[in-house]
């Protein structure tokens, strides 16, 4: 792999994040976590896996930030899009793409070897959470690691049926340990903070920032945003402030956990 030389440096402001304001949130967080993780590993550029990555919304930013990114996603179409999406980036240089899942990632990215993971809508689509945890955190270096986790949260789910009409619905989510609202629904499992918790210290990490995101985003109908001027930066602003506030983060359509090896200096 070439030198991170030939990409842009770490902190380059003109990396573009993913969109705002659904994704925005967990970009500034992740931005700071490479940047904290950066410093205590010693050096500027950092080995990071990116577990079902797709065609790259977030690890094409993060190789324009100078970092090293492994994507593991079973979509050869997906890692097709990613290798385009990395080249009219200029970062083809920093991005791998390979073909696998939780159940194989350890054989075919390394067990051990990143700095920091991404598992972003992944947990939830896995037949065992807990084991796909386990198999997603292994790939971390046992001396020092951070896991930014992203998965679908109960209590946006709840709300969003309940808002629609759906009364029943929002209550079988409510209530179902899987978080969902009836047969037909497509997300095999969705989470509380607690449950997530629980997955992570179960893998032998040490959670951390919890951030709620996309808690008014999805709610609004058709985007009727012409009620003030700038409306979709003061939506950006409003999802940010929200973010770590618990009482709204049990509202949050997704939630976003950062974790550590423990024991590190």
């Amino acid at each position: 792999m070439p030198s991170p030389s030939s990409a842009r440096p770490v902190g380059d402001p003109s990396s573009s994040p993913p969109a705002a304001p659904r994704a925005g949130v967990v970009w500034e967080v992740l931005r700071e976590a490479l940047r904290e993780r950066a410093e205590r590993a010693g050096r500027p550029a950092l080995d990071v896996l990116d577990m079902g990555g797709g065609s790259g919304s977030f690890a094409v930013p993060v190789a324009g930030l100078g970092h090293r990114v492994t994507v593991v996603d079973p979509s050869p179409d997906a890692l097709f899009a990613l290798g385009r999406r990395a080249a009219e980036e200029g970062v083809a240089d920093m991005v791998r793409g390979v073909q696998g899942d939780t159940q194989d990632v350890l054989e075919v990215a390394g067990r051990g070897v990143f700095d920091l993971v991404l598992c972003h809508g992944v947990l939830e689509h896995v037949e065992d959470p807990a084991a796909g945890l386990r198999s997603v955190a292994g790939a971390l270096r046992p001396a020092g690691g951070t896991l930014s986790l992203l998965a679908a949260g109960v209590g946006g789910t709840v709300l969003a049926r309940a808002l629609a009409g759906r009364f029943t619905e929002a209550r079988t989510a409510l209530t179902d340990p899987a978080g969902r609202w009836g047969e037909h629904d497509p997300v095999p499992h969705r989470f509380t903070v607690e449950r997530l918790t629980e997955l992570l210290t179960a893998a032998g990490l040490a959670p951390g920032r919890v951030h709620g995101v996309r808690i008014f985003a999805d709610l609004l109908p058709g985007r009727p945003l012409d009620a003030e001027p700038d409306a979709d930066a003061a939506l950006a602003r409003l999802e940010a402030e929200a973010a770590a506030h618990p009482a709204f983060q049990a509202m949050a359509s997704q939630l976003h956990v950062l974790a550590e090896v423990p024991g590190e200096a």
